[in-house]
């Protein structure tokens, strides 16, 4: 069956203030104060807790590997306990995800944020019960750009791969499309913002109103 794979941070979701929150906590704790700024930073937010670390470490004028290995499980804890105080799903989300189902298109997301994380928070957002499978970065022991989490998730969707597309926000996610040769539809309302247009896709979407008839033209 026809079906589509959405990435999360920054596809569905704008997550990056309650990650940001996270590492300003592990900043906090030690005496430092908020070293990002959710705005300026918001990017970085999007790279993971340990880029995030790594950029308010050298701040602060460095910080070394074991530093970030142990801030890492805090601003996890953090960002578990406050995983939607910030978190709103981007603008047209939800009608988007019930017109493309309404049309016959079986829905997943594959993500690189943590399996538990990413339950929890489609969860509390109100969309899980949307998506028929969901697979995050320690589900498998690969994670995008490798083309298996995305056909895992497809194939745990009772998709069909060839009748595939995925929507994402990052270079990863163009590179996983590519790596597992299904069109790619970049958002330009994530973190990337117009950067999306230097990078490989079918199509650039501005507004989840414009995804059904956008996927229909994809998959024929």
């Amino acid at each position: 069956m026809k079906n589509v794979i959405f990435d999360l941070d920054g596809t569905l979701a704008d997550t990056s203030a309650d990650l940001i929150a996270a590492a300003n906590a592990c900043f906090i704790g030690l005496g430092q104060g908020a070293l990002l700024d959710p705005v300026a930073d918001a990017k970085t937010g999007f790279a993971g807790g340990r880029a995030m670390l790594r950029l308010g470490f050298s701040r602060m004028g460095g910080g070394s590997e074991a530093d970030i290995d142990t801030q890492f499980p805090l601003l996890l804890r953090h960002y578990a306990d406050h995983i939607d105080t910030h978190t709103t799903l981007y603008d047209g989300v939800e009608a988007a995800l019930d017109e493309l189902a309404a049309r016959g298109y079986l829905l997943g997301i594959c993500t690189n944020k943590p399996v538990d994380l990413a339950e929890t928070l489609v969860m509390r957002l109100g969309i899980r019960d949307r998506f028929g499978a969901l697979l995050g970065a320690d589900s498998l022991p690969v994670r995008k750009p490798d083309p298996q989490h995305l056909w895992q998730t497809i194939d745990d969707l009772g998709g069909a791969r060839a009748r595939s597309v995925l929507i994402g926000d990052t270079i990863t996610d163009a590179r996983t499309a590519e790596n597992a040769r299904v069109p790619c539809v970049l958002v330009s309302f994530g973190p990337e913002g117009s950067g999306v247009q230097d990078m490989p896709a079918a199509a650039l979407l501005d507004h989840f109103d414009d995804l059904p008839d956008l996927i229909d033209q994809l998959t024929g």
